[in-house]
């Protein structure tokens, strides 16, 4: 398990996390995107392209942050998702809350 990459141009940040958004690397990311948040950040892109398993707590981390962002007058966006997991979020009507997309 690596860090996650972060890339930020003023209220814009991309996330990429590294091949498992579970539960035991949510922490870590959860840490990184509310510091993103209070930091200003209003649009957040998170990067699955190197993202092969996402579990209940990945879904529920991923969610949060959209809540956050919302509030904050932000939007949340998930892109380069594998085919399994965006029938996942369409399984799970993820793509109601926040974009979800197999390519940029």
């Amino acid at each position: 398990m690596g860090e996650p990459k972060v890339t930020r141009e003023g209220t814009k940040a991309v996330i990429q996390p590294d091949e498992s958004l579970v539960a035991s690397t949510a922490p870590q990311l959860r840490t990184l995107m509310l510091e993103l948040v209070q930091g200003g950040v209003k649009e957040m892109i998170v990067d699955f392209t190197e993202t092969k398993m996402v579990d209940s707590t990945g879904i529920g981390l991923l969610i949060s942050a959209h809540n956050s962002l919302s509030k904050a007058g932000g939007s949340l966006s998930v892109i380069h998702v594998s085919r399994d997991i965006l029938d996942l979020f369409a399984t799970m009507r993820m793509n109601r809350l926040f974009s979800v997309s197999a390519s940029a």
